[in-house]
């Protein structure tokens, strides 16, 4: 199975920024996500096979990037200018596609997800 863990969640101030980090062993199209109490998971960024073939959702553009580094086995979401509602817990996930996709549905292994609290 594939297995995928992520880190580097936590409290920090509206208006600054995190690097959220995902293992992951092999390659795949990768995908991070996010799900606030209460509401259905949303699609953040992806990233393909190749490093500059990555999307964003609409509602994010400008404030996140997603970046991958297969040395060291690791796929990164850096978050700026974070606002409260980055708040819920995020999760990154593979993806049996050959481009990068937006698709919750399209993801088939997901990490236990980790929490970013914004506060202002």
């Amino acid at each position: 199975q594939v297995q995928l863990v992520e880190s580097g969640g936590g409290l920090v101030q509206a208006g600054g920024s995190l690097r959220l980090s995902c293992a992951v062993s092999g390659r795949y199209v990768m995908g991070w996500f996010r799900q606030a109490p209460g509401k259905e998971r949303e699609a953040v960024a992806a990233i393909g096979l190749q490093s500059d073939n990555r999307t964003y959702a609409d509602s994010v553009k400008g404030r996140f990037t997603i970046s991958r580094d297969y040395a060291t086995k690791m796929v990164y979401l850096q978050r700026d200018r974070l606002k409260p509602e980055d708040t819920p817990v995020y999760y990154c996930a593979t993806a049996p596609r050959s481009t990068a996709t937006l698709v919750v549905h399209a993801s088939d292994h997901w990490g236990p997800g980790t929490q970013v609290t914004v506060s202002s």
